[in-house]
């Protein structure tokens, strides 16, 4: 089976308010549209067509990696117009599935049932039923339940008003039969628009049974048309990965205080995460890892038994097995650490390695800089690594203690064993197994008075 599969992302979406088209705006960190992409991407044998419209060249640039074709719909006259526009892709023998580019969270099981609906003698259909129809076409059937057509809200009777189960607009159908009825579509209706669902009336006329399916919820054939609808999704979206992470074996404090806007390339058992904890990108975590309260996690590989307290960032960093970091600590890009290493309070890490066992506990910025192992950096340590043009290295070998309010004014090296007393501002190498440090004498002057306003 050869599946073409057209996506409708043309609306403006005046709703939202927003300069920005409709499929841009973003669930978990990403576009309403890829959502769709990356659920129909799923299916084999399946080539994707995208009908744009408004700010369709934004559209383009920014999803440009979309392995898709882009077909323009200039003029927006209804969906059924849209799909008009793909007729000189479609061929007879093709399965055609139509989607939309603000409905993101339709899952592929539901897809899989509702492609297996279609056959010479029969179009499928995605419907819903729902407690509150209003705006939605409702699903006329005749007195064997069979499907008769779609009428559309604003042009039901009162009594078609009242059914509840409704049209999700989402269909699969043969490509010859639905070039056919394209070719049929009017706009004799309240909106003057060629309505897609005027098809299924046509289907039946021809002979044809339309077969229907729901899906697992609602949410999934849910469309995003204002703030509030896509707030809902995305927590809707979000309890689903953590679902997903619980039936993992992960503990979720909160399941509803969770963001995952990303995947896991790899996780073990045993986690740990409390809440307000966002996961962006790609992150890989090991066993019985803890992540405190209020951590944003991005693309990290956190080794085993490593615990994060609360408030802490990590970004594009490596953290060793058994380490502490945080709370309120900041691992920037390259930052890695190796095993048993204690990132403390208030301390920055970037482009920088730490080795096995070393300490910054307090304060301390360390940046572009080689940490040997077991070495101690005191509160308050600086690397000064940048001197307003370019950045230079600090190397601190195994074994030294840096005494509290030292700075390192890179290119510079800490020899191995040494000790930096607290309070210096060091310029030059200094040499392994000795204390080095640089001070201004301190005196007292015994003459010297307080100053008092006038």
């Amino acid at each position: 089976m050869k599946i073409k599969t057209l996506i409708l992302a043309a609306g403006q979406g005046t709703r939202m308010r927003s300069k920005l088209p409709k499929v841009l705006h973003k669930i978990a960190d990403r576009a309403l549209l890829h959502h769709v992409y990356d659920t129909s991407a799923q299916l084999e044998n399946n080539a994707i067509f995208v009908i744009y419209g408004h700010g369709g060249e934004l559209v383009k640039n920014q999803l440009a990696q979309l392995q898709v074709t882009w077909i323009e719909q200039a003029q927006q006259l209804g969906t059924g117009h849209a799909v008009q526009q793909a007729a000189s892709h479609i061929q007879d023998d093709d399965v055609v599935l139509v989607l939309y580019g603000d409905v993101p969270l339709l899952q592929k099981t539901t897809l899989d049932t509702l492609l297996t609906n279609v056959s010479e003698k029969s179009l499928a259909l995605l419907t819903v039923s729902l407690a509150n129809p209003t705006g939605y076409g409702r699903i006329v059937r005749d007195d064997n339940q069979r499907v008769l057509k779609i009428v559309e809200q604003k042009d039901a009777t009162e009594a078609e008003k009242q059914i509840t189960e409704v049209n999700t607009g989402i269909l699969a159908t043969h490509g010859g039969k639905l070039k056919n009825w394209l070719a049929r579509l009017g706009n004799n209706n309240a909106q003057k628009e060629y309505y897609l669902t005027d098809i299924i009336e046509m289907a039946v006329n021809d002979g044809l049974s339309v077969i229907t399916n729901q899906p697992h919820n609602e949410d999934e054939v849910l469309g995003v048309n204002n703030r509030q609808q896509l707030a809902h999704l995305e927590r809707a979206f979000q309890l689903q990965q953590a679902n997903r992470l619980m039936e993992a074996g992960v503990t979720l404090r909160d399941p509803a205080r969770i963001d995952v806007r990303g995947h896991f390339a790899q996780l073990g058992q045993d986690i740990e995460i409390d809440v307000n904890v966002v996961f962006e990108g790609v992150n890989q975590i090991a066993d019985n890892v803890k992540i405190g309260a209020n951590c944003v996690i991005k693309n990290a590989v956190i080794g085993e038994n490593v615990e994060i307290f609360s408030h802490s960032v990590i970004e594009n960093a490596t953290v060793g097995a058994n380490c502490r970091v945080g709370p309120f600590a900041r691992l920037r890009p390259e930052a890695q650490l190796a095993n048993d290493v204690h990132i403390g309070n208030f301390v920055e890490i970037k482009k920088s390695t730490v080795g096995v066992g070393s300490k910054i506990n307090h304060l301390s910025y360390i940046g572009d800089s080689l940490v040997g192992s077991g070495v101690n950096i005191g509160a308050g340590t600086i690397t000064c690594n940048y001197d307003g043009v370019n950045k230079f290295q600090t190397v601190i070998e195994d074994g030294a203690f840096i005494g509290s309010d030292t700075q390192l004014v890179a290119p510079v090296t800490v020899g191995k064993n040494a000790t930096i007393g607290a309070g210096s501002t060091i310029t030059k190498d200094t040499p392994a197994e000795q204390l080095t440090l640089s001070r201004t004498k301190q005196m007292s002057i015994p003459t010297w008075q307080r100053p008092v306003k006038k």
